[in-house]
């Protein structure tokens, strides 16, 4: 019987020896580190009017939703928060999920037909990339942005429904799809196009919109915008964004949705506050690219490899997962935190530290931080 737990042990040494062991590291309410691991983008978890909204909404409804939103789970608050989103993002309605990484299963599951093909970006991110494996469909998976692969895919598939499946913002480098041309791509070929907007929303676009918004597709009617609620806006869940037929049949189909408990109301209503602050953030964003431009000069000035941000993610190349791993600690020990992707988390077996820029430690504060990573690089 004891079988299968030597065979784990056995695994859990190899990933040691490779450099990917990962560990649960918890934090206390008063931890003074400089976040540029996590990504509260805009500073908004911990902003009064959110922190005020959540507070107001757990003394009236108490802690849990007490059940899936078809069973007693809907409350004013989701209702709202569903109803800013849409507006917000320029679409017919949105739906509200208990998490991002649901959201984009959910999502890719609905909009799959018999014979569809889904055409997935190379970079994208595991929850799109589960959610093509659940749907069943036909997967072809292309180079990163590449919009001649996608248009080549969908050309070797005339007569068959399709779906682009694309990040906006991609998590890992933190740079941009060419959100306009797929569509124009997609569109060519009767395609949808889905959107994680995840890394976009809240940190680009007209009043923070988004990169489909910024891309001048908002409200298309063959576009299908996800998002996670637990970045920029600071708090947690996910939506769908699109046709309103379409939230209709994911309200009615969607697994994700149906059989899963909801959001908790009070973060529901703490995240409606952000919503209204991040609409009109725009000075913040201005800081988030100031601080991102700084980065990259700081960074590449010590000779470092560093990627171009589109938004607020700056990727940091390393030798490998052991310097990863000891190049993040080193910052941790200094007061820094710094995100340590390796393999399997990357999609090029490149390992790196992931700098996520944010709005809430001080310009200070900040510049610090970038000094403690040049300094303890490998």
């Amino acid at each position: 019987m004891a079988d299968w737990l030597a065979a784990l042990a056995r695994r859990a040494d190899l990933r040691a020896k490779a450099g990917l062991t990962r560990r649960l590291r918890p934090r206390t309410a008063d931890d003074a580190v400089v976040d540029l691991a996590g990504n509260d983008y805009l500073g908004l978890s911990a902003h009064p009017e959110v922190v005020a909204a959540a507070a107001k909404a757990l003394s009236e409804y108490g802690l849990g939703a007490t059940g899936s939103r078809l069973v007693r789970g809907s409350t004013d608050a989701h209702h709202a928060l569903e109803d800013a989103l849409a507006d917000w993002l320029g679409t017919d309605r949105s739906l509200v999920f208990s998490s991002g990484y649901l959201a984009n299963l959910g999502a890719v599951r609905a909009l799959v037909r018999p014979r569809t093909l889904l055409v997935s970006d190379a970079h994208n991110h595991a929850s799109l990339i589960d959610g093509c494996r659940i749907s069943g469909a036909e997967t072809v998976v292309t180079p990163h942005a590449d919009v001649d692969a996608v248009a080549a895919a969908l050309a070797g598939a005339p007569g068959r429904p399709a779906v682009v499946v694309t990040e906006s913002v991609f998590s890992v480098d933190g740079d941009l799809a060419p959100l306009a041309e797929l569509h124009a791509t997609a569109r060519a070929h009767g395609a949808l196009l889905l959107v994680d907007d995840a890394h976009a929303l809240g940190v680009v676009g007209p009043a923070g919109a988004g990169a489909v918004a910024a891309a001048g597709l908002t409200g298309a009617p063959d576009v299908v915008v996800t998002a996670t609620l637990s970045k920029a806006l600071g708090g947690a869940g996910g939506v769908v964004a699109g046709p309103a037929e379409f939230v209709r049949h994911l309200v009615e189909t969607a697994r994700t949705f149906i059989y899963d408990t909801a959001l908790p109301p009070a973060v529901a209503a703490g995240v409606h506050a952000a919503v209204g602050l991040a609409r009109d953030g725009d000075a913040l964003r201005a800081e988030l690219a100031a601080r991102a431009t700084l980065a990259v000069a700081r960074l590449r000035a010590a000779g470092l490899e560093v990627s171009v941000p589109d938004a607020a993610v700056v990727s940091v190349t390393a030798a490998g997962p052991e310097a990863a791993t000891a190049w993040a600690a080193a910052c941790r020990d200094r007061g820094v935190a710094v995100g340590c992707f390796r393999p399997p988390s990357t999609p090029d077996s490149r390992s790196r530290l992931r700098l996520t820029i944010g709005a809430g430690p001080s310009r200070a504060d900040f510049e610090r931080a970038l000094e403690v990573i040049v300094e303890c690089a490998p």
